[in-house]
Parts: C-alpha cells; sequence; structure tokens
C-alpha cells in the first residue's frame, strides 16, 4: 500500500485575529504559500493547530478551505483525535466527508490501552486511513510499542523526539513512521523515514525539506528555531508571524 505521503509535512498552525475568531481565509491562504515551497501534506486541526480549543464547524470550515487551495500531490490530513471514540469517530467522518486524504488521530489522554479507541474510529469510518499519533507529552502516556503493532492503522506521527524510540519504531514496525521533532529531521530521512510533519515547517519549510533530504547544514540552522518553538503555542505562532507576516494571536495559553 502506498503511504499517505512522503516528505515533509507542515502542522498549520490555525490563525486568529485579535478577538479570537478562526481567520480561515488567512489560514488557508498560509496554506496555500506553503505548499508552494514544496511540502508534500498539510495537517490541519491538529495539536499545533490549537485543536482542542477549536469548534466542531472551525474545523470543517478550515479543512474545506484548506482543500481548495491546495495543489495536486499535496496531502490534505485532518487532525482528530479527541477524548472519546465517540468525539473522534465524528472528527473523522467530517474529515472524510470533505475529502481528506487521512486522519491524523492523537491518542486519547491516561488511557493505558488505546487499542479500543482506535479500532472504534476505524470501524466508524472504514474508508479513510488513519495514522496513530503518538505524543505523551500532550496526551500521556502515549502508544506503547506493543499495543502500536496491534492497532488498525496505516502509520504513526512520534513527536517525542527520542531517537531510541524512533529506532525502534524503524526496524520492528511495518506501518509508515513520521517524526513530530524539528531536532530529528535530518535523521529521519537518513534512517528511512516515510516523512516528517513538523510544527516548525510554518516558518522554516525550506531547511525543513533541505535536512529531510540529507543536508545536514539545513539541519544545523534549524536549530535556533527549534529551540524557540516553547512556549507553546506561542513560539510557533511567532516564528510563524515573522516569516509570513500574519497573526501571531492564539487560542491557548
Amino acid at each position: 500500500m502506498e503511504p499517505v505521503f512522503s516528505g515533509v509535512g507542515v502542522a498549520l498552525v490555525t490563525l486568529f485575529d485579535d478577538d479570537g475568531r478562526v481567520d480561515v481565509p488567512g489560514t488557508a491562504d498560509l496554506a496555500g504559500r506553503l505548499a508552494e515551497t514544496g511540502l508534500d501534506a498539510v495537517v490541519v486541526g491538529g495539536s499545533t493547530g490549537e485543536a482542542y480549543a477549536l469548534e466542531d464547524d472551525e474545523r470543517r470550515a478550515l479543512l474545506v478551505a484548506v482543500r481548495d487551495v491546495l495543489p495536486d500531490g499535496v496531502a490534505l490530513l485532518a487532525g482528530t483525535g479527541a477524548p472519546s471514540a465517540r468525539q473522534a469517530i465524528a472528527l473523522t467522518r467530517t474529515a472524510a466527508e470533505v475529502g481528506a486524504t487521512a486522519a491524523l488521530v492523537l491518542s486519547p489522554l491516561r488511557s493505558a490501552d488505546p487499542r479500543p479507541y482506535y479500532d472504534a474510529v476505524a470501524k466508524g469510518v472504514p474508508d479513510l486511513p488513519l495514522l496513530a499519533y503518538h505524543f505523551p507529552g500532550m496526551t500521556p502516556p502515549g502508544i506503547s510499542m506493543a499495543h502500536l503493532r496491534d492497532l488498525p492503522v496505516v502509520g504513526l506521527k512520534d513527536s517525542t523526539g527520542d531517537p531510541n524510540r524512533l529506532l525502534e519504531e524503524l526496524t520492528t514496525y511495518d506501518g509508515d513512521t513520521y517524526v513530530g521533532s524539528s531536532a530529528l529531521v535530518h535523521t529521519a530521512g537518513a534512517l528511512g523515514a516515510t516523512g516528517v510533519i513538523l510544527a516548525l515547517a510554518n516558518a522554516e519549510p525550506e531547511d525543513c525539506i533541505a535536512a529531510f533530504r540529507g543536508d545536514a547544514e539545513a539541519q544545523l540552522r534549524l536549530a535556533g528555531p527549534h529551540a524557540s518553538l516553547p512556549p507553546f503555542p506561542q513560539g510557533v505562532k511567532a516564528l510563524t508571524a515573522a516569516r509570513w507576516g500574519v497573526s501571531a494571536a492564539t487560542r491557548m495559553g
């Protein structure tokens, strides 16, 4: 089976105005400009997009608007993780209805065994490929390797930044592996990861692409911006605003 995408994807920020309203046209315009840099995928409504601060109708509007500006060949991924399987199914169904390429499904908070959650989402929306999302910094404890191998998904995004975990994924997991840490872009490419999905690609898409393709100097240039990402979401919003002249307003934090 072909991967959802190969290469470099951006975990797209969601733009807001000063009153906290979602700027749907502005977010879509940013997605289009980022796609023009050569990115292979755009994630809408993920953790970088402040998903937990978005209403369901806002998520749909963002997906539709971004879908309409992306060129052929650029994958549209929808963040659909939620506290419950019922909520995740509804979000994933919306993603399928608007034509997303795949859903990126964050594991639920404090779930010792996420397998029933992912099973329910896969059964509820059987016609859309799912990527599991391991980010224990946001929803601990995340997804163990033992559980990962049993999930009804085509791949995994791992945002831990843990090179030991990455090595285990690449050597023992049969699904596609996407890295979510901008500290490991060059490493991910060199080791044969399917791709990367990065918050930092909002501000530094060219160097993210170059680093994944083997440019060690590009990875070194990412070190400074990578260190500026915390705190979330102010860091990535500030970097994106400085690069593109967009709003740095947030709903979270």
